[in-house]
């Protein structure tokens, strides 16, 4: 008899499909101002100035936390991603950090690059 899922295991899977294919499909702002949709700013702030870090930052934690399929694509970019991946991986949880790195090799070696 086959074991159940766990709780950590749903939510990888959940997360793995919510990944573009590659990350060259991030082709969100990389500068300015965004409002990110209810569905993604449900509590809290909901316009960013991705020209200040610490929003920048805040950003791209809720849009991988809470992204649906299309929202990574829209809403981030591959270059701020790759950047701030060595602090950012640490901010996020396990769940998404495993789904992201295991999709995506160049963030791994950003991760490792920056140690």
């Amino acid at each position: 008899m086959a074991s159940q899922p766990s709780h950590s295991d749903l939510r990888r899977a959940k997360f793995a499909r919510r990944t573009p294919a590659a990350l060259s499909h991030l082709v969100g702002p990389e500068h300015g101002t965004v409002r990110l949709p209810l569905h993604l700013a449900w509590s809290g702030l909901t316009t960013f100035n991705l020209d200040q870090p610490r929003l920048r930052m805040s950003y791209y934690r809720i849009v991988l936390a809470e992204g649906q399929h299309d929202d990574p694509v829209r809403y981030l970019n591959r270059g701020l991603l790759v950047s701030l991946w060595p602090t950012l991986r640490t901010l996020i949880s396990r769940d998404v950090r495993e789904v992201w790195v295991r999709s995506f090799d160049e963030l791994a070696r950003s991760a490792q690059s920056a140690a």
